[in-house]
C-alpha cells in the first residue's frame, strides 16, 4: 500500500465550554477538550477500572460557531477528523508541543433532553432550542442544518 490514512474518529463527553477564538478575516477557531473512557476489570482485585484519555478537538469557522451554540459540557458528541501536532514557544522560548484533532465532521449525540435536564441542574434557566443532528464541516455550506 503506497498511501497513507490518518483519520480519527471518537465519541466522547465534552470537558469544558467551547472556547473561540475569532480572526480579523472573519474566520474562528472553536476549541474543546474530549473525554474518552475505557473500562476493563482487573483480573487480580476483580475491581473495575475506568481510564480516561482527553483529546484537544478543534473545529474551523462555521462548524464551530454551531458547536459553540448548541453545545456545553457534558455533552456526548461524534467527532472524526485528522491528528495534527502543533508547534509552539512558551513564555521561556522552550518549544512545546500540542496534539490536536482537526475535526471535518460532528455529530451531536446528547438529545434535547438530555441536554435539558443537564442544564437545569447546572443554571436555572435552560436554553429551549434543538439540536441539529450533524453537520459535514467540508460541505462548505453555510446554511445552518435545521
Amino acid at each position: 500500500m503506497s498511501g497513507t490514512l490518518n483519520k480519527v474518529m471518537l465519541i466522547g463527553h465534552l470537558g469544558d465550554e467551547v472556547k473561540m477564538h475569532y480572526f480579523e478575516g472573519g474566520g474562528c477557531v472553536g476549541r474543546f477538550p474530549l473525554a474518552t473512557n475505557e473500562t476493563y476489570t482487573n483480573k487480580q482485585t476483580n475491581e473495575r477500572v475506568t481510564n480516561t484519555e482527553w483529546h484537544n478537538i478543534v473545529v474551523r469557522n462555521k462548524g464551530a460557531e454551531i458547536c459553540e451554540k448548541y453545545l456545553s459540557k457534558g455533552d456526548r458528541i461524534y467527532v472524526e477528523g485528522r491528528i495534527k501536532t502543533r508547534k509552539w514557544q512558551d513564555d521561556s522560548g522552550n518549544d512545546r508541543y500540542s496534539t490536536e484533532i482537526q475535526c471535518t465532521d460532528f455529530t451531536f449525540l446528547t438529545t434535547k433532553n438530555e441536554s435539558l435536564n443537564q442544564a437545569s441542574s447546572q443554571q436555572p434557566q435552560a436554553n429551549s432550542q434543538t439540536k441539529p443532528k450533524d453537520h459535514n464541516i467540508e460541505d462548505g455550506d453555510d446554511d445552518l442544518p435545521f
